[in-house]
């Protein structure tokens, strides 16, 4: 008997899916692969049921002869160990990223003679509302809060993009390209002091303060999936902090950065230009405990940030800092600089890891933006957050539209640099 080889990575089985067996059932024996939760992350979305439980799912299915599980997008290797006389996959992957991995198993499968059978994609009204009613359960916060540690755990490094909005998330959410044969997407979502607090035109002091920041971490709850780190700024007072915690813990969100510096908040990239108080070791860890001792659950995160480099304190200062906010609690290490090269956030990752080889670490390769992320992977760093690129990259674009407009009284001459507003309203899913 010839043997069909098809790929889940869904948690729910629709009409969609039952048509794809049916289709296979007719080439021969079935099999059918199970995404891991790796590759899973990076071709689509995160799972709400483990690996061992979606085989389960699978291999109940009518019409199912075995699940073995593919351990990456590509195709090559179960090909090469399974060689399947056909493929069957919807033709929904003709277009966009996806056609990557149509082009990668064309490629295997010609080597020995195999074949792949497209059949139509399924869409009605059930599948929509599944589908739906899946996402709904990703933005869920038992879901999504813990999410940010299994990446961890996943990934060498995860990726988090700046967000201020419901439709900047949806950027972060659904942003996929194909890069050497492969899907990529981000991680995360960085909600920033310095970005919320420019979209609504005000200075980066806290002077937005964390009701407003509450109502855009829901405004982009609302529409997304992905896991949420807060920039906390210093955290402000510590009788306070404990109760921040317990509402970003109970809305879903993933991880609060807070910085080790006292009075009024000045963005660090000023540094030394403008005066600025380091907090003591010991009132910052304080925090940092009081903060652990008030969660009600084991999955969020208070990552601390170090701001001697910033400030010019050295590096003896800056990992002094970092173990006694590790051994405080602190589930992660934010280091900072200013520099325009990476070497001393790269020096201390070495040396911080020398000594603690477990607790993640966290960058912001802004001002040495020429690092990648497989180099800070090297040196021990967890996570990479893009943190204002979005703002940055708007506030030319709208402006140059606006001046258009005033110099030729028309909109004309602005529409070639416009993105047509169909291409924005499909980022939005309808109810």
């Amino acid at each position: 008997m010839k043997t069909v080889y098809t790929c889940f990575c869904t948690d729910v089985i629709h009409e969609g899916h039952l048509n794809i067996l049916r289709e296979a059932r007719k080439y021969g024996r079935v099999v059918v692969g199970a995404l891991s939760d790796e590759a899973l992350v990076r071709y689509n979305r995160f799972s709400t049921l483990p690996l061992a439980e979606r085989v389960r799912l699978y291999a109940s299915l009518d019409g199912v002869d075995e699940v073995i599980v593919q351990n990456d997008m590509l195709y090559d290797e179960v090909i090469a160990t399974l060689k399947p006389d056909f493929v069957l996959h919807g033709d929904n992957w003709r277009e966009g990223a996806e056609a990557a991995l149509r082009e990668n198993v064309l490629a295997a499968l010609k080597r020995y003679g195999g074949e792949l059978i497209e059949v139509p994609y399924t869409r009605s009204e059930e599948t929509r509302k599944i589908d739906r009613a899946l996402l709904e359960r990703l933005s869920m916060p038992e879901y999504r809060r813990k999410r940010l540690r299994q990446l961890v755990k996943m990934c060498p490094i995860v990726k988090a993009l700046e967000v201020h909005s419901g439709l900047t998330g949806l950027i972060a959410e659904k942003t996929v390209v194909e890069r050497e044969g492969k899907l990529d997407q981000f991680d995360a979502m960085w909600v920033s002091s310095l970005c919320d607090s420019t979209a609504k035109g005000k200075p980066d002091i806290e002077l937005v303060d964390m009701s407003s920041r509450l109502r855009t971490i829901d405004d982009v709850m609302e529409v997304t999936t992905k896991p949420i780190i807060l920039d906390g700024d210093t955290g402000g007072l510590t009788e306070h902090f404990v109760y921040n915690v317990r509402t970003l813990e109970r809305m879903g969100v993933s991880a609060v950065i807070i910085e080790d510096k006292t009075g009024l908040k000045k963005n660090s990239l000023f540094g030394t230009e403008v005066e600025q108080t380091q907090d003591s070791v010991e009132n910052f860890c304080q925090k940092i405990a009081a903060g652990k001792r008030a969660q009600l659950t084991g999955d969020f995160m208070i990552i601390a940030r170090v701001e001697s480099l910033i400030l010019e304190r050295g590096m003896e200062d800056a990992l002094t800092r970092a173990f006694a906010y590790a051994k405080a609690g602190a589930d992660g290490i934010m280091i900072h600089s200013r520099k325009k090269t990476p070497d001393e956030i790269l020096e201390f990752c070495d040396k911080f890891r020398a000594e603690n080889k477990d607790t993640p670490i966290v960058v912001v390769p802004t001002s040495f933006n020429s690092v990648t992320e497989e180099e800070l992977a090297t040196h021990g760093v967890n996570i990479v957050i893009y943190a204002n690129q979005l703002t940055r990259s708007a506030f030319p674009a709208m402006q140059s539209t606006a001046i258009e407009i005033l110099k030729h009284h028309r909109a004309k001459e602005a529409d070639e640099h416009l993105m047509p507003f169909g291409d924005i309203i499909r980022l939005i899913d309808e109810l």
